[in-house]
């Protein structure tokens, strides 16, 4: 078990974490969520013993492994599979030793230990950890110097993976994974045998790999039951109950303080006046959580254009007159809201270039409005920023005529306040930098957005942000992203980029979902039913079928009132003083949730066998 003790620590004077505890039962996977700078990733740190606490104490069990994903992995000579071989170190040692002992009594022990560990099949497990996070049979071969540091740090991830920490800290790993490696991350983490703590703000990974979240704010740590949504709703009645309890405790003060202001000066009151005013003393504050202020984004408003505002037509496009993607027949309007899904490395990317002017076609036609503007925004961009220069600078070269009270307002208009628009760009946050890509991509109110993983660095609280930003945009999205939840929010229509071509989507995210976890690489064609006589049901039957939907209705009946009484009981600001107290009830809720989740689920198949019986 991981002991976190009130433990204290401080940056440059600044405290960070203050008397702060916990505990984390070995092999639960938990989620560690918080605004940022709130100090996560150096929690990490002192918990690998790289940072002295200030007071407290962090314990593990003796001979615990920790494991986390190196910065990057050297640009060598070695092959991907070997380098992530490397990872376990002691499987490593043993096979060189075997290789060198004469001894035959220790090459027996040797080959003992290689069996006790299942060193014969590490390399196909550390294969099939590439593979989960997109490199393929031919690339794993291939040495790291022939990657790019953005895949370098996906071989990172699969070597500490295949080595299995018994505890397992990942910081943001889904921000240089796409989605197809994100979903297969999600459902590595959930099977990994060892304990598992996640700083990330990807919602999908929050909600379906962990089991509980541990949120770091106010400088203290608290442990919840539940994945993400549980978390945020279990949180919500805190606050609601809090800030209710605090309003009582102002209208209290304030009626207190006004007797003392009209009685003070009055010999006969003036005992009264003294006794209000050690009852206001006593009165202890109520706060509530420090709640990040949601730092909104406000894209500009672009005029509208007759539709289609873009057309390809035959179109193919690639490198060095290679082609990627061929015979393109797409079109784009204003308000299309469109989300492109293909495995990595099938030409999503390419084909955002292709819309955004940055690369020309090979052949075919593309028409586009006259008048069109398009933005784009790329994760490079934001490495491609001035690190020496401040955020008034890179817009004061774009808009070299506009006042300053004007740059600073399209800054702010970003979450870009007035002290950040001064400091130096290498010393802001990867969120502030997103901010400020995401504005210089939007300056001349394109017609047409096209972003590519827009959601890396920004905390979920920017990210639900972003979503108001996008669905009150006017103009048309194209989006590539691994987080789910914005894709399946912003986006109303899919298309599939795969095998050189460019298709519309026709199933949903949960069904695309579903095909890459099932490793299938196509759509399953809905064969003909062959015609076949079927035996009506008998009524006695269908009776039977009714009296199930019933029952069940009345089960979700009876757990949507558990739910309200134990949603009430949450509300009640007296139960976050018993600690234990609370965590029973909010693993009460957690289960009733689930419950909920299945009844429903039993409920529309009892619905569809007996309107199959009734037809």
């Amino acid at each position: 078990m991981l002991h976190i003790d009130d433990i204290t620590y401080s940056v440059a004077g600044r405290t960070l974490i203050e008397s702060a505890s916990a505990s984390i039962p070995d092999g639960h996977k938990v989620g560690i969520v918080g605004r940022n700078g709130t100090g996560k990733t150096t929690l990490f740190r002192l918990i690998r013993g790289e940072l002295a606490l200030e007071g407290g104490s962090i314990s593990l069990p003796s001979r615990a492994r920790i494991g986390g994903v190196a910065q990057e992995v050297p640009g060598n000579e070695v092959s991907l599979v070997n380098t992530v071989l490397s990872y376990d170190t002691e499987r490593a040692e043993l096979m060189e030793e075997s290789e060198r002992s004469t001894d035959g009594a220790r090459i027996a022990e040797i080959q003992t230990r290689l069996a006790d560990i299942d060193a014969w099949s590490a390399e196909a497990r550390a294969s099939s950890i590439l593979k989960g996070l997109g490199f393929t049979d031919e690339e794993q071969l291939m040495p790291c110097s022939a990657f790019s540091g953005g895949w370098r740090m996906r071989v990172a991830l699969a070597g500490v993976l295949f080595s299995q920490p018994d505890l397992l800290l990942l910081d943001e790993p889904t921000n240089y994974l796409d989605l197809e490696g994100a979903l297969w991350l999600e459902t590595y983490l959930a099977r990994y045998p060892h304990t598992v703590l996640i700083i990330s703000h990807d919602r999908g990974l929050l909600n379906r790999a962990v089991g509980s979240i541990l949120h770091l704010e106010d400088k203290k740590l608290t442990l919840y039951q539940g994945g993400y949504e549980t978390f945020a709703e279990t949180r919500a009645a805190r606050l609601a109950a809090a800030a209710s309890e605090a309003k009582k405790q102002d209208a209290r003060r304030a009626h207190l303080q006004s007797f003392v202001d009209r009685f003070r000066a009055k010999a006969s009151k003036a005992v009264q006046a003294q006794s209000r005013l050690k009852m206001i003393a006593k009165l202890k504050p109520i706060t509530t959580p420090q709640e990040a202020a949601l730092k909104r984004f406000t894209f500009p408003t672009p005029e509208e254009l007759s539709p289609p505002i873009l057309r390809i037509e035959s179109g193919s496009v690639g490198y060095d007159g290679v082609p990627v993607l061929r015979r393109l027949n797409l079109r784009i309007d204003q308000d299309d809201r469109i989300a492109l899904l293909g495995r990595n490395g099938e030409g999503k990317s390419t084909l955002s270039k292709l819309l955004a002017g940055k690369l020309d076609p090979i052949e075919g036609q593309i028409h586009k409005a006259s008048k069109l503007r398009v933005g784009y925004f790329a994760q490079h961009q934001v490495e491609e920023l001035h690190l020496d220069e401040t955020p008034i600078d890179h817009i004061r070269r774009l808009r070299p005529e506009e006042a300053p009270a004007k740059l600073r307002a399209r800054l702010g208009g970003f979450g870009i306040g007035a002290e950040q628009a001064e400091t130096l760009v290498g010393k802001l946050s990867g969120g502030q930098k997103a901010r400020l890509s995401l504005m210089l991509a939007t300056l001349d109110a394109p017609h047409m957005l096209i972003l590519d993983e827009p959601t890396n660095h920004l905390d979920i609280e920017s990210r639900e942000a972003l979503v108001e930003a996008l669905t009150a945009y006017s103009g048309a999205i194209i989006l590539v992203s691994h987080d789910m939840h914005l894709l399946g929010l912003v986006a109303d229509r899919l298309w599939l980029v795969r095998d050189g071509a460019v298709a519309p989507y026709e199933g949903d995210l949960e069904s695309y979902r579903a095909m890459l976890l099932s490793g299938s690489d196509t759509e399953k064609p809905s064969e003909k039913p062959k015609e076949i006589k079927v035996k009506k049901p008998s009524r006695d039957a269908i009776l039977k079928l009714r009296q199930d939907v019933k029952r069940c209705e009345e089960r979700i009946a009876k757990l949507q009132d558990m739910e309200s009484k134990v949603a009430a009981k949450l509300a009640d600001p007296a139960i976050y003083d018993d600690i234990h107290g609370l965590t029973q009830w909010q693993k009460k809720y957690a289960e009733i949730e689930d419950g909920l989740s299945l009844a429903e689920t039993l409920w529309m198949e009892a619905l569809e066998r007996l309107e199959t019986a009734e037809r």
